[in-house]
């Protein structure tokens, strides 16, 4: 429960680029991390890298298992499919990852798989993890970048998660 479950194509090492982001924060508590993340109409307040965010499902803006959604980012028109979504019912780890892709010819088409961990940790801790690990030409070219725009992007997200989450 406490780390990534990759689909064996999308594997770290593996990829055209790969991204880790880990933050440990106090005075948040795991439900409130948990609707943030899976609530896609608060996204945009605390992370200004994703944008027309479009569900499937028109009932609500929380993702669900197996749900089709559509996000700008990076600069990225990107489709995607939650592939896992566990919630914290345990109290103590949740977990959600969606594979994301741009199709294109050669040059532009791109597949991700983008994954999260929030755990609960002692001493009122919660550790959030998410990690992506990139497939084609976009994404060669975003590793090659001097710093990684998804390091930082991915770092930004985590930040303002935390912050959301303290309000």
């Amino acid at each position: 429960m406490k780390t990534i479950n990759w689909p064996t194509q999308y594997l770290p090492g593996t990829t055209d680029n790969f991204v880790s982001n880990e933050v440990i924060a106090t005075d948040i508590t795991l439900q409130d991390v948990w609707q943030n993340l899976v609530d896609t109409s608060k996204w945009e307040s605390y992370y200004d890298n994703a944008k027309n965010i479009d569900l499937d499902d028109k009932s609500n803006n929380l993702l669900h298992f197996a749900e089709h959604f559509h996000f700008d980012t990076f600069g990225f028109p990107i489709d995607a499919q939650v592939m896992e979504l566990v919630a914290p019912t345990d109290g103590k780890t949740a977990r959600i990852s969606w594979h994301g892709w741009q199709n294109g010819n050669k040059d532009t088409q791109f597949d991700v798989y983008h994954a999260f961990v929030i755990e609960k940790l002692d001493n009122t801790r919660i550790r959030l993890l998410t990690q992506e690990s990139q497939i084609g030409k976009p994404a060669a070219d975003l590793a090659k970048q001097n710093p990684n725009p998804m390091l930082n992007g991915h770092q930004a997200w985590l930040d303002g998660l935390v912050q959301a989450s303290r309000k």
